[in-house]
Formats: C-alpha cells, structure tokens, sequence
C-alpha cells in the first residue's frame, strides 16, 4: 500500500493525516501549540513549537497504523496563511516568535499609509485593503523597525521571511543545509506584496515599504516537487502547498471557475 501524507499546520494545532489512493482517511494525529499574548492586541507563535509539532503529528500518524517511510509518495502542506515569521538563514532561529494574523500591533502603520493615500495603489496590485490582518506588510515593516538585530542580519544577507509553510519547507528540506526557500501563491497573496497580475513580488510596494526582496521566498506553484524530507534514510517529496482557505476549497471539490465554498 502507498499513501499520502497532509500536514496542516493551523492556528491552535497542527495535524497530520495519512490517506489511501481511495481518498479515505488511515491515520491522524494532532497537537495544541501555545497561544501567547505578550500584552493587549498582541498573539505570538513559538515557531519552533510549531515545526515540532508537525513532525511529532507525522511521526505519531505513520506509527499508529505501522505505515513506513517508504509507503509515503508523497507529503503536502496546508497552513494558517497570514502569520507572519523571520528566521537567520545561518542559524535557523527564528527573531522572536511568529506574528499571528489576528495580532493587531501594526495598527498605527496601517493607518499611516492610509493618510498618505496608498490604499488604492495596494488594491490595485494585490487585490486587498490595508489591514493588520496580513503577513508581509505590515508585520515585516513592524519587524524591521523595532528590532535591530533584524536590521543587522538583513545588512549581512541572513533574514528569510515566511508564512508558516514556507517556515516548514525550509526546515523540511534541510533548513541551514540548503533547506528551500519557498511558498506558492495562495500565500503570497495573503502578504499584501504580490502582484495579482504576474504573481510575482511587486518592485514599487517592496520599494515603498524599504523591504529587500532578497528575505522574500521564490514563489513556486501549488501543486509541484519541490524538494524532500529524508525520514530514516527515505527521501520523502514534498509536493504541495496551500493555504488553508483554498486548500478547502479543493478539498471541497470546487475545481472549475465560478465555483464557491462557504467557511
């Protein structure tokens, strides 16, 4: 028998499900991750708590049912999409831990850009409002201005920059050791830095906001080998990435334009 594997990691918990060529459901584990809140309107991931997590679920899955390695064809990931994370390339540590998208910290930076009249400029390109709510700007911008170990490791060419799924690709691929710098473009949108039109990182808003596109990841598509996971000496492929929303909607079965899901 061979199988699939799917890690989503969310906003609480992380779980991983093993599926049967028939579509139906063999094994799954699931694991709570802290919910911090450093002070009001903050909320804060341990990321590395999160990364754990979802190799423990993996692990915890494949054993409940005896399911080897090398029954595994192949290992996708979904995740919570506007959380925001910054990581030293060189030692894989994270600068602090993970901005959630419900973290509301970023809220003075917004509103400036919008007395300054840039909201539609932003509408425009990445089909969103300005909001606290979403990973690139502004949660980068806050990050790049209150933190000057930040500005240092940007300086020196370190910073990576991600959503969650980029976090556990890079981590999963090898993180230090060559590990992927990537993220498809479900979550790129979600960053408010994303050309809808060439889904590509947009020059004029990264520009604007003074971020380097060297932190940001290669946008790949969703559905596509991007690299492997080497579990007990078996080189597992990582072949898809999405974000939670649209993962339900093709989990739903929505696959022709026009075609709706309601959360």
């Amino acid at each position: 028998m061979s199988y699939i594997a799917a890690i989503d990691q969310g906003t609480t918990s992380s779980r991983c499900m093993v599926f049967d060529h028939q579509g139906d459901v063999v094994a799954s584990a699931q694991k709570e991750h802290k919910q911090i809140f450093p002070q009001p309107g903050w909320v804060e991931h341990d990321a590395i708590e999160i990364l754990e997590n979802c190799i423990s679920t993996l692990n915890t899955a494949l054993a409940s049912q005896a399911i080897e390695p090398n029954q595994i064809n192949a290992i996708g990931i979904t995740n919570q999409r506007e959380t925001s994370l910054l990581w030293n390339r060189r030692t894989g540590l994270p600068y602090g831990n993970a901005i959630v998208w419900q973290d509301t910290r970023t809220d003075d930076i917004c509103d400036s850009l919008k007395r300054s009249g840039k909201e539609s400029l932003f509408q425009k390109k990445t089909g969103l409002p300005i909001a606290t709510y979403f990973s690139g700007f502004p949660k980068i911008k806050w990050w790049m201005d209150n933190d000057p170990e930040l500005s240092e490791g940007i300086h020196a060419n370190e910073v990576l920059f991600g959503n969650m799924d980029t976090w556990l690709i890079w981590n999963l691929t090898g993180g230090v050791n060559g590990g992927l710098h990537i993220t498809d473009p479900t979550n790129a949108s979600r960053t408010m830095l994303m050309d809808l039109e060439t889904l590509s990182w947009d020059d004029e808003l990264l520009d604007l906001l003074n971020i380097p596109l060297e932190i940001m990841p290669e946008i790949r598509s969703s559905s596509d080998v991007y690299g492997f996971y080497e579990m007990n000496h078996i080189r597992i492929p990582i072949s898809g990435d999405l974000g939670d929303q649209q993962a339900a909607l093709f989990g739903q079965v929505c696959f022709e334009p026009g075609m709706v899901k309601n959360t």
